[in-house]
């Protein structure tokens, strides 16, 4: 598939399968936390069936004037992807050849210098530039998680990328995954800090598994709680009446008179 511009060419190709892809480590441990804690949410809420593609740090392509470009977002989810046979490995995705452009794209900022601002349009094109011109994804973030600052890029009806607001919550909602996205700080596992979590439309939270199982737990206490208080008070009660029996008989009246 070819698309062309009175300056640029883009044409979706597959990555060549004799391609050697760069083996660059996560910047940071919180990267692979977040995005897993991302999909585990949608897992678990049943938000991820057949066509769904999410994945951290794979290799989105697209060629530009014959030349491959890669970019690897710290996290995307894609609709109507094309299932991989039991033989292949999905080593990278092209939209429009293999699926949808992505809805969303995630890069988690580091303490270091990086290009998730960068528009630069010559070979090889940054990161904002890429997402906004070549891919045009619809929502483009950007987390910070040592500090919580969320960024949320739409692209609107001119093709570039402008704030997108949040509701009265603080919350967005990202129409290509059903759901608000949000900040929330707390620990999970061996990390505390700021998270990017998912609601419903009714605003309720989903939660990841640990969360369920303690939530579990906790109706089950009380479950427990409220009917040991309810055996207590039906023993009170036969106590009160094996007394009050006592007393009538005392008094030469059969109770059950």
């Amino acid at each position: 598939m070819t698309v062309s511009t009175a300056d640029l060419k883009i044409t979706w190709e597959k990555l060549p399968a004799d391609f050697i892809l760069d083996e660059e480590p996560v910047e940071n441990i919180d990267q692979p936390l977040l995005a897993a804690a991302l999909r585990e949410i949608l897992e678990i809420a049943g938000f991820i069936v057949a066509g769904i593609l999410i994945a951290p740090n794979m290799g989105i392509c697209a060629t530009l004037n014959d030349q491959l470009v890669i970019k690897a977002p710290d996290w995307f989810y894609a609709r109507n992807v094309q299932p991989f046979s039991n033989q292949e490995i999905r080593r990278s995705y092209t939209p429009n050849l293999e699926g949808d452009i992505p809805a969303i794209v995630m890069e988690f900022l580091s303490a270091t210098v990086n290009e998730e601002y960068s528009g630069v349009s010559t070979y090889p094109p940054g990161k904002w530039y890429f997402y906004e011109q070549i891919l045009q994804v619809p929502i483009y973030v950007i987390f910070a998680p040592s500090t919580g600052r969320l960024e949320i890029n739409e692209l609107n009806s001119s093709g570039l990328y402008q704030p997108y607001q949040p509701d009265a919550s603080g919350r967005y909602w990202i129409q290509g995954v059903g759901l608000f996205l949000g900040i929330w700080y707390g620990t999970k596992a061996e990390r505390t800090g700021y998270w990017l979590r998912w609601w419903d439309e009714s605003g309720e939270m989903l939660l990841w598994g640990a969360e369920m199982v303690e939530r579990e737990r906790q109706e089950r206490a009380i479950a427990q709680q409220q009917a040991e208080q309810e055996r207590e008070r039906a023993e009170q009660e036969r106590e009160r009446a094996s007394i009050l029996a006592a007393q009538l008989r005392a008094l030469g009246i059969e109770p059950e008179a």
